[in-house]
């Protein structure tokens, strides 16, 4: 009996190890969440499927222990082994990371386990251990959210070291201006190109990548501000109302952007009155002398904007003052408080798009005028730069002086980001999709002269209204692309519907399974002219 349970340990290891790593991943995804990991679970409990037979047959080496029924679970274990080896290498888009924080849970889960088979062995029998590990195996996503509540003190006591050990370091660079930067799309596109444009007259800090969670601000706080730096341009995102405010609470910022508020996260947020709320946490919590810079072409900040002093206003449109005030009647804003808005700001105009980029001429509340170039397109990319100039300009950098900034300005890897391959033009906007930027996304791929070609699986995390949007994207499309080519044949039957209802050719508009087999047929497509294949969305591991 001591050798069948020992080759059952072994033998159970790999599986375990693996369905403990993929589970690891998607909680993280999941932000550490019981509630969302919960319904993560509900929703894709297909994924794991293999673990119901892995249990069954753990429940029944428990009753029939013998030789066979340990064959019948090693045979199900390499099967479950050569499945989740698969998806370790389908979910490549956001690695794990093996923080101190998974450290911890990984050897909570293996005392547990442990403890567990102990357990079997010495108050039960040996004979049983080959179906604990069966079930043990089986229940690896589920005992994560016993693990996050047992390890929840231990997280609380580190995190709030971690949080008072950044407030001290914030405190000994009294001079340090902050720059808080929230939206429900745009944040990180702004944070860099506000790099860019003050890097040059300032020593600049600015939260990496998508570090813009609570404790990556403190991260970043804590290993790399330095007494030299003068401005720290922080990322701040949200998924729950009160999210922003908890980062404010840690860095205290003088200023603020607020790049756009739209139905992202609706199924964490309810609804986009919580959304608007906690964008606005970040107006605030800023100090009344500072500046609050604010995205002009979106009606929910210019419903909320009026609230609020010291704000300069930026837009992307040719023509900011029919944009602010159409936008202000759109959501009923009364004329009273449209006086308020005090509409003046930074605006675009007289906009070019080329195949390497887009000219613009951004002019200033004073009527200063200034001719940019970029190597980026997109209407949405417009107005973030627009409002990255509009922020550099006030901390008193000349429009004269950001020219060549702004040419120097590198498109944020998957967000409307140009490669060349041939005949072949690649625009790459997989790295979220929203509605309004899936909207502008389609609507620059029009402007191009060829054969224009629409790649994506559709938009996630919109709650109810998520098959509404997903229909709306495929009735743009259909007046701006000339292929629509879908990945995830049920996901994306509403951008087909929504297209095909508005009159675009069902040969033109087809779905595939995977991403590689729509990117195949649109290189093979045989048209006169060149090619625009647009990348739109690409699902977070964890749908």
């Amino acid at each position: 009996m001591l050798f069948t349970a020992i080759i059952s340990i072994i033998c159970m290891l790999p599986t375990f190890g693996l369905v403990l790593r993929y589970n690891l991943h998607m909680f993280q995804l999941n932000g550490y969440k019981n509630k969302e990991h919960i319904t993560w679970l509900g929703k894709n409990k297909g994924k794991q499927g293999l673990l119901v037979p892995v249990g069954i047959a753990g429940i029944v080496a428990l009753i029939f222990p013998s030789i066979w029924t340990l064959a019948a679970q090693i045979i199900i274990w390499l099967i479950v082994c050569r499945y989740y080896i698969y998806l370790k290498k389908a979910n490549t888009k956001k690695n794990l990371v093996f923080t101190k924080r998974v450290q911890r849970q990984i050897v909570t889960d293996v005392i547990i386990n442990i403890i567990v088979l102990l357990l079997v062995g010495i108050v039960g029998q040996l004979r049983f251990i080959s179906g604990t590990c069966g079930i043990l195996v089986a229940l690896q996503g589920v005992l994560l959210l016993v693990i996050n509540i047992i390890n929840k003190p231990i997280e609380t006591s580190i995190n709030h070291y971690y949080i008072n050990d950044a407030k001290k370091k914030l405190k000994q660079v009294p001079n340090l201006k902050i720059i808080g930067v929230t939206g429900s799309y745009g944040k990180t596109s702004v944070k860099y190109y506000l790099y860019t444009l003050l890097r040059e007259h300032f020593n600049v800090l600015i939260t990496p990548e998508s570090y813009n969670t609570p404790m990556g601000v403190v991260k970043t706080i804590r290993e790399s501000l330095k007494p030299t730096h003068e401005i720290f341009v922080c990322e701040m995102g949200a998924r729950h109302v009160g999210d922003i405010k908890e980062i404010c609470d840690i860095v205290h910022p003088q200023h603020g952007v607020i790049t756009s508020i739209g139905a992202q996260h609706i199924e964490t947020f309810f609804n986009i009155e919580n959304i608007v709320k906690t964008k606005f946490e970040l107006a605030d919590a800023l100090s009344s002398d500072g500046l609050l810079f604010l995205n002009g072409d979106n009606v929910y900040i210019m419903e909320h904007a009026h609230k609020y002093n010291n704000k300069i206003f930026y837009s992307g449109s040719n023509n900011k003052a029919d944009t602010f005030a159409d936008n202000s009647k759109k959501m009923n804003i009364s004329d009273d408080n449209r006086n308020k808005q005090e509409v003046s700001g930074y605006f675009a105009e007289d906009i070019k798009l080329s195949q390497v980029g887009t000219e613009f001429t951004v002019v200033a509340p004073n009527g200063e005028k200034e001719r940019f170039q970029m190597r980026l397109v997109g209407q949405h990319n417009i107005v973030n730069v627009v409002g990255a100039i509009a922020v550099a300009n006030r901390f008193g950098v000349s429009l004269s002086n950001l020219k060549a900034a702004v040419r120097r300005i590198q498109p944020v890897a998957h967000r409307m980001q140009m490669t060349q391959h041939g005949n072949v033009t690649i625009i790459d906007d997989a790295y979220n999709s929203n509605p309004v930027g899936s909207k502008a996304a389609v609507e620059t791929l029009a402007m191009f002269d060829g054969v224009r070609i629409l790649i994506t699986p559709g938009m996630v995390e919109l709650g109810k209204d998520e098959e509404k949007y997903n229909y709306k994207l495929g009735m743009y499309a259909a007046k701006c692309c000339d292929y629509i080519l879908l990945v995830g044949k049920k996901h994306t039957q509403p951008i087909q519907n929504g297209a095909i209802e508005s009159g675009f050719p069902k040969e033109k508009c087809i779905a595939y399974d995977k991403l590689e087999d729509a990117l195949r047929y649109a290189y093979s497509i045989n048209e006169e002219g060149h090619k625009y294949i647009l990348l739109e969305n690409d699902l977070p591991d964890n749908y």
